[in-house]
């Protein structure tokens, strides 16, 4: 693992490594307007939120690497006290990138990107209409992080005085992370996209789980289960009872290759032909598969399942190859 310190970098190389390491990161495309009212969009990926009651973002217009002169961004949003926040969808990345661009400051990027103003209610900036959640935001705080030195930030605390958000990203009366297909930005060119396979759910606990320090050590020091794997596990309330019918008969199929079963993802029938092998195989050999079909069940959220199977080593009802003194 590499170790340093910030000072034992230059600022560019620092700046790249940042961006890299702490992302995705969401993007906030800012509009404020100019003392001569000419609007101002720009996308910001040092943002996120930090409060519901009341509902406040934060995002950082940083000073410029090069020189330390302070953007178009900050400069508008520090007087006149308001901007507009649209979230970034797939469908406006390439938009968003080239409003960018380091345009003069009476250069609308609304025009520049073909970007369309949405028209505020309690704020003069608009916000973007292809965006499906914009904010309508009001300064709160002004946090300096380095007064002009070149790439320290601004960190602009907004408190969100209005949504404007697209029916169409509803379902149920939930917003649906497949219907916003947002993006987010990583370091140099790269970019993230949430929705398709990207996007997966892991429910909050509903209780204390025994945690894994109450795993069993065959389990705990496991070569093949993963630190998710054994998190699962461990999100149990209590150490499940093991089940002498596991698995039941009808599951136990005429099943005689297990890698081929464990690649079609049944787990109950790659127990049954490992049972046909289980004496042509060592105690460890037959663990590392029973421990492959337990990660099986849990990569498809059945932990009782993959608990069970766990049994059948722990409990040493697996006949394995008797080792030779």
């Amino acid at each position: 693992m590499r170790s340093f310190s910030p000072e034992d970098l230059e600022r560019p190389e620092l700046h790249k490594l940042v961006l890299s390491g702490i992302a995705p990161r969401p993007i906030a495309l800012a509009a404020t307007l100019g003392p001569d009212g000419v609007a101002n969009l720009s996308p910001f990926s040092f943002f996120n939120a930090f409060s519901s009651n009341p509902p406040i973002v934060a995002f950082s217009p940083a000073y410029r690497g090069r020189d330390g002169s302070s953007k178009d961004t900050f400069r508008n949003l520090k007087a006149s006290g308001e901007c507009t926040i649209s979230v970034v969808s797939f469908n406006m990345v390439e938009q968003v990138s080239l409003a960018s661009s380091e345009y003069a400051a009476e250069v609308d990027e609304f025009i520049k990107s073909g970007l369309t103003k949405l028209p505020s209610n309690k704020v003069a900036p608009p916000g973007v209409a292809e965006s499906p959640f914009v904010m309508e935001c009001k300064l709160r705080h002004h946090y300096e992080v380095a007064a002009g030195k070149p790439g320290s930030g601004n960190i602009m605390i907004c408190e969100i005085v209005r949504f404007h958000i697209k029916e169409s990203v509803f379902v149920d009366g939930r917003i649906d992370p497949q219907r916003m297909d947002l993006v987010a930005r990583m370091g140099y060119d790269y970019y993230c996209r949430a929705s398709g396979p990207a996007i997966f759910s892991t429910p909050k606990p509903r209780w204390n789980g025994i945690g894994l320090d109450a795993l069993p050590a065959a389990i705990r020091n496991s070569n093949v289960l993963t630190g998710n794997d054994l998190g699962k596990l461990a999100s149990v309330e209590q150490l499940p009872p093991a089940r002498q019918d596991f698995p039941t008969a009808s599951d136990a199929a005429a099943a005689d290759d297990v890698s081929i079963e464990i690649a079609a993802g049944d787990g109950a029938r790659a127990i049954s032909a490992l049972r046909r092998r289980s004496g042509s195989l060592s105690a460890a050999e037959g663990l590392s598969i029973l421990h492959q079909i337990a990660a099986l069940f849990l990569n498809q959220d059945d932990i009782e399942a993959a608990w069970q199977t766990l049994y059948l080593a722990t409990e040493n009802r697996m006949v394995w190859r008797k080792e030779s003194a």
